[in-house]
């Protein structure tokens, strides 16, 4: 779970770097290096997350979120 966490934060201060960019600089290509690159944090997140993560022991049929006691349908 440490490597999906770690690979998490690093994609959402990548996010967070470039958005203060686009506001705070007017040099362009700071912004569109980061953007090109932004694409390659978001698949590694989404590997590593989908490798190393852990599964949820609930289905979709008997929860809808994992995180909430909501049934789904009615369903009891």
């Amino acid at each position: 779970m440490k490597k999906s966490s770690t690979a998490i934060a690093i994609a959402t201060i990548y996010l967070i770097v470039f958005q203060a960019l686009v506001l705070i600089t007017d040099d362009l290509s700071i912004i569109f290096s980061m953007l090109s690159f932004a694409p390659f944090i978001i698949l590694q997140m989404v590997y590593v997350v989908l490798k190393y993560g852990k599964p949820s022991k609930y289905t979709f049929d008997e929860r809808f979120y994992d995180d909430w006691e909501y049934t789904r349908n009615g369903k009891e």
